[in-house]
């Protein structure tokens, strides 16, 4: 059964690319009886409020038809940042050679927090130099991740 991250994303990707940015990826996070959807958007040169704006007003409207979710939520559309999360594959690849820090689901040698520069991708593993040696990591086992933000 998909998720309602993955039904939101198929909902909404044309909507947003129709405006003129990417779907950077979609968080749905829920205190007590409200939910909070978060829409993260990217374009070449950066998201302006602007942009931020006219994607939330859009899919607003495609929620409000649609209904998708049942609880009452709060919508936030929003650039995904310098420490952006990181949500597919594709989106680990355009980061070789960066730090991204990890969250897992299943610990792996009894950790579950990573941090360390993205050496490659084989399949669907993740392989990361930690300390100076190489550890791999199943993305399916990857809850949350985020690039490092150096400044």
């Amino acid at each position: 059964m998909a998720t309602l991250e993955q039904n939101l994303h198929e909902m909404l990707q044309g909507a947003v690319e129709d405006l003129g940015c990417e779907l950077w990826g979609i968080e749905c996070q829920r205190t007590g009886r409200f939910m909070t959807v978060r829409i993260f958007i990217d374009k070449e040169g950066g998201v302006s409020v602007d942009d931020c704006a006219d994607v939330s007003r859009q899919i607003s409207a495609i929620l409000d038809v649609e209904d998708p979710i049942a609880d009452k939520y709060n919508l936030e559309v929003s650039s995904p940042g310098l420490d952006r999360p990181l949500f597919s594959l594709a989106q680990y690849g355009r980061y070789l050679g960066q730090d991204i820090a990890i969250h897992l689901r299943i610990p792996v040698m009894e950790r579950r927090k990573w941090q360390g520069k993205l050496e490659r991708l084989e399949n669907d593993m993740l392989i990361l130099n930690v300390d100076g040696q190489e550890q791999t990591f199943a993305f399916g086992n990857i809850q949350k991740a985020n690039v490092v933000a150096k400044f």
